[in-house]
């Protein structure tokens, strides 16, 4: 007769155990999905691994340099899945200072780590940007007023696509008189209003009103009716495509995607002198260091011209 064994599972490093309260600490505040993702793998499949090669299994052991240590062996050789970049690396980094710091709460600062791992400095890069006069061109190709309202809600409103996809007609209103907005929901379950022009807020209720929408109905949907008699609501690859397009029709040879518009849109604000916190609040970041890191492409002569609009009152 075979006999079998019985297999006991290794029993988790206390550092493990606190990966695990963690990640399903930030599942019950209602973090966003690809949050509680991004944090995932960085901290279980990458620094408690780490860990256990450096025979570290209680957090008072960490010391800054061993946690420099981590940082230094991501940017030299990579992670599981090979050779990281720069940002990559940051990014790793970055979710495991937030777990890191997040033991420092937990059992009442019992588990507090002495040390975090310091991020490497981000590589400078070129964002491209589109033009207020491309966008235009690229609206003046679309053959829908549906595929018009999308670039623009884009463009001018800095949406992320998944917000875009995410509006209902209710979410277009008028929050003050004369005041017109959108209700977004956001990163993290976060609403904020983004503020809408009056005339693209008037497109916007006339094409609501043309499709006679219900209030509780998504924005943007299919331009034909599905099996069911219904029309779906767009598709994260449906806007895709739809951008593709229209920046090809235009004759605009850079790579265009969705989220581009996004930067054109913060790039134009912070060029015309806007407010960087108003900025924050309107894109929907957590803090500006986002704003900071991403849009330090604009040149000093960008400067220039935000102080003269200031201070001489020019356009």
């Amino acid at each position: 007769m075979t006999k079998l064994s019985v297999v006991t599972p290794p029993v988790p490093s206390a550092l493990g155990t606190l990966a695990a309260d963690f990640l399903a600490d930030c599942r019950a505040r209602g973090l966003a999905v690809r949050t509680v993702e991004a944090y995932e793998y960085p901290v279980r499949s990458e620094f408690l691994p780490w860990c256990a090669r450096e025979g570290i299994s209680e957090p008072t052991q960490l010391t800054s340099q061993l946690v420099g240590r981590f940082t230094s062996k991501l940017l030299e050789d990579g992670g599981k899945r090979g050779q990281l970049s720069r940002a990559s690396v940051r990014s790793y980094v970055r979710s495991v200072r937030v777990f890191l710091g997040w033991t420092a709460k937990a059992d009442g600062g019992a588990a507090a780590v002495g040390a975090s791992p310091k991020l490497p400095k981000p590589e400078r890069r070129i964002i491209d940007v589109l033009s207020r006069e491309e966008i235009q061109h690229m609206e003046n190709a679309a053959r829908t007023e549906r595929d018009k309202l999308i670039l623009r809600l884009l463009a001018d409103c800095g949406l992320r696509l998944g917000e875009l996809l995410g509006l209902r007609a209710e979410d277009i209103w008028e929050p003050k008189r004369g005041e017109y907005a959108l209700k977004v929901h956001g990163k993290g379950s976060r609403d904020r209003l983004v503020p809408v022009a009056p005339a693209l807020y008037r497109r916007l209720r006339r094409y609501l009103a043309g499709r006679r929408a219900d209030p509780h109905e998504r924005v943007f949907v299919s331009l034909r009716k599905g099996a069911d008699g219904r029309h779906a609501p767009v598709t994260q690859s449906g806007v895709e495509q739809a951008i593709r397009i229209l920046a090809v029709e235009a004759g605009i040879e850079k790579r265009v995607y969705p989220h581009i518009l996004r930067h054109s849109f913060a790039t134009e604000w912070l060029r015309r002198g806007g407010n960087i916190i108003s900025l924050q609040r309107v894109l929907g970041h957590a803090d500006l260091s986002m704003i900071q890191g991403v849009y330090a492409h604009l040149d000093s002569s960008d400067d220039y011209q935000a102080a003269m609009r200031v201070l001489l009152g020019t356009d």
